[in-house]
């Protein structure tokens, strides 16, 4: 990676955590709310081991927008869905302001009929949130892409790998941010 990437991606991974600490303090201190900002740096490693260019980028929960912008300067054709509008606003901002091509849409990343059927049985679906589908907006449903992002809370790991089996390509490559494992790659839903 070339000097000047590197700089604009420190420069980004800067205002992403300026963002993240003005909500923190702004929102998350008067209520709960799921956005968490993720390991910039983790990520950005693991999104070099992937880099290729024309490869479909998807971050489910994309929140203020950094990593779904990050994988837009690093090449990717990258896509973000986020249930919370205002942050969909503010990911659109900050894209804007790093002359990104990256898109947001606004609702769940869970296809629609989507039903998480556990084999311990409790399948309410944590804080992911209920909300239209933002497929739809995006134009393109989860098995046209292949690469997809997501930092599951704990307890969710296992329906975001279900979700994977159920509705994206088996070669796709799953990124999760995991609280104690770092980023950890899947594919195909394993």
């Amino acid at each position: 990676m070339d000097a000047a990437l590197r700089a604009r991606l420190a420069e980004l991974c800067a205002e992403g955590w300026a963002i993240w600490e003005k909500f923190d303090v702004g929102v998350r201190d008067h209520e709960f709310h799921p956005f968490v900002a993720a390991d910039y740096e983790g990520v950005l490693t693991a999104l070099l081991r992937h880099r290729a260019q024309g490869l479909k980028f998807l971050e489910w929960g994309s929140a203020s927008g950094v990593i779904t912008i990050m994988a837009d300067l690093l090449g990717f054709e990258a896509y973000g869905i986020e249930l919370d509008a205002d942050l969909v606003k503010t990911a659109r901002s900050l894209a804007t302001r790093f002359d990104s091509r990256a898109r947001f849409a606004a609702g769940s990343f869970l296809p629609s009929g989507y039903v998480w059927r556990p084999s311990g049985g409790d399948g309410r679906i944590a804080t992911i949130g209920d909300g239209a589908s933002g497929y739809r907006e995006l134009g393109h449903p989860l098995d046209e892409f292949d690469v997809v992002f997501g930092y599951p809370w704990g307890g969710e790991e296992p329906m975001m790998l279900d979700l994977m089996k159920r509705y994206g390509r088996s070669d796709a490559l799953l990124l999760l941010n995991t609280v104690n494992g770092g980023v950890v790659e899947y594919r195909g839903g394993s």
